[in-house]
């Protein structure tokens, strides 16, 4: 089960060479490594493929290696795909345009499974009895050449995925919850379809007003700055948080940037009074009335939403009891969400909601209407 032959792919030939040879396979484990915690910019750089008695090991940073050659493979619905926790590797592998059609997600399976422990880790090694090393989970994949340890780090965790797989999608269909499941994959491929959006400032309400949004704007403006000129992630610079409490506090002095928890004096010798000069005329700005208009309108909100939401999870849990399942595969939580904000009046509007499926509006229409429905 574990003994694959293992192949490195660093050029555009070989890389041609596997892409075709991977429509004869109907099972392809995939994973990815990038340099993200490492590297302003985050690039690709393993693509890891397993079938049955091979695996490969695509250095994406070789010259020649472009991952858009696995297009085929990847986008063919007859090769099904089986990836652990999907969600992030979808993201990234839109930023180098590909998509995956006909998706397998482990971890997915576990979580729908009930399973009590989902990480990949702990399935291989209870399921195998192989303890898959993580020691180099943190490690600068981006580095050349690539250290032994690193290699062959890379190579496991696509090892144990095919039989994996196979033993989760038989538990499922077991358990009768393979076509929720498939819808759920479904909806991973369509949301990862869309590359990562870069994490923004989440601001403290009190910090929510015009002045407040500027000040994180020249705090996050300043911080992708450094980043980019250090090439480290922009959070080892200045966090989230910290841009928060920035934009909270409004320093006036380096003494009072120092003591927000976060900042650094990394992040304040080059940028500090940069920063301080700018909070201090937007505090003036804010006075005389010049600050542009950068806060949004409050959204009106649906006074009833909130109480349609807690129904539905109510009687989710306990549909879900019932049957003797987890409450996703009774109602994904996207899905709940959607329901909430825009409750359809019938069951044909509630047969046209993405991801419910037809098994689900079978078993639970009428109740999904009576529950939202309920004052």
């Amino acid at each position: 089960m574990s003994h694959h032959q293992e192949h490195d792919v660093l050029d555009e030939s070989g890389l041609r060479r596997l892409a075709s040879s991977l429509g004869k396979t109907s099972l392809l484990g995939v994973d990815l490594e990038t340099n993200a915690m490492h590297a302003y910019r985050a690039r690709l750089c393993f693509v890891q493929l397993a079938t049955e008695d091979e695996i490969f090991v695509v250095d994406t940073l070789a010259p020649g290696v472009e991952p858009s050659s696995l297009s085929g493979p990847f986008l063919d619905p007859s090769i099904r795909k089986i990836f652990h926790d999907a969600q992030g590797d979808l993201r990234v592998l839109a930023s180098v345009g590909l998509g995956i059609r006909n998706l397998f997600d482990t971890q997915r399976a576990a979580m729908y499974l009930g399973l009590p422990k989902i990480g990949l880790g702990d399935l291989v090694e209870e399921r195998f009895g192989v303890r898959l090393s993580k020691e180099h989970q943190t490690a600068n994949f981006g580095e050349r050449p690539v250290p032994r340890e690193l290699r062959e780090y890379v190579a496991g965790d696509v090892r144990y995925l095919l039989p994996l797989a196979a033993q989760l999608e038989a538990e499922a269909r077991e358990k009768g919850i393979l076509e929720e499941l498939q819808l759920e994959f479904e909806r991973l491929c369509a949301e990862g379809s869309v590359p990562e959006t870069p994490p923004t400032p989440k601001l403290p309400g009190p910090a929510r007003d015009d002045l407040g949004l500027a000040i994180a704007a020249a705090a996050d403006r300043l911080r992708h700055r450094e980043a980019s000129a250090r090439d480290v992630p922009v959070g080892r610079v200045l966090a989230n948080a910290a841009i928060g409490e920035i934009a909270l506090r409004k320093p006036r002095n380096v003494k009072d940037l120092s003591r927000i928890p976060g900042v650094k004096g990394s992040f304040i010798r080059p940028a500090g009074d940069e920063l301080l000069a700018e909070i201090g005329r937007m505090v003036e700005d804010a006075k005389a009335g010049k600050l542009p208009r950068l806060a949004a309108p409050e959204k009106k909100r649906d006074p009833l939403r909130r109480g349609r939401e807690e129904r539905l999870k109510a009687w989710r849990s306990e549909a879900a009891t019932a049957r003797g399942v987890v409450p996703s595969v009774v109602l994904p939580t996207p899905v709940v969400e959607r329901l909430a904000s825009d409750p359809p009046g019938d069951l044909e509007a509630l047969a046209t909601v993405k991801w419910l499926g037809a098994k689900r509006l079978e078993l639970y229409g009428a109740a999904i209407l009576g529950a939202l429905a309920e004052p």
